[in-house]
């Protein structure tokens, strides 16, 4: 039960990567930008998603995203910038 919930987690992460490769602005540095207002009112990412706030959550912890705080809520950090760091960006495509 445990592993099924760690692939399930691990594929979120890869909808959500593939999410903001979509959505985002690529930076000079590699990194893909978007805020969190942005993701969140995406339809595509809103059905795929179990848990948007622990997807985000789980792939900073991995170091594939960055932004501040430790959590984001709809409304009040709507404004919060999101950066997929530019090993993320790559690192599931060759997975």
């Amino acid at each position: 039960m445990a592993q099924e919930a760690a692939s399930g987690v691990e594929s979120d992460i890869v909808t959500l990567v593939d999410g903001i490769k979509r959505l985002g602005r690529a930076e000079p540095d590699g990194s893909m930008c978007i805020t969190f207002g942005e993701v969140f009112k995406d339809e595509q990412l809103e059905q795929q998603l179990e848990s948007l706030v622990g997807s985000l959550k789980a792939a900073k912890k991995r170091g594939l995203l960055h932004f501040e705080g430790q959590m984001l809520l709809q409304g009040v950090h709507d404004a919060v910038v999101i950066r997929l760091q530019p090993s993320g960006a790559h690192r599931e495509e060759s997975a």
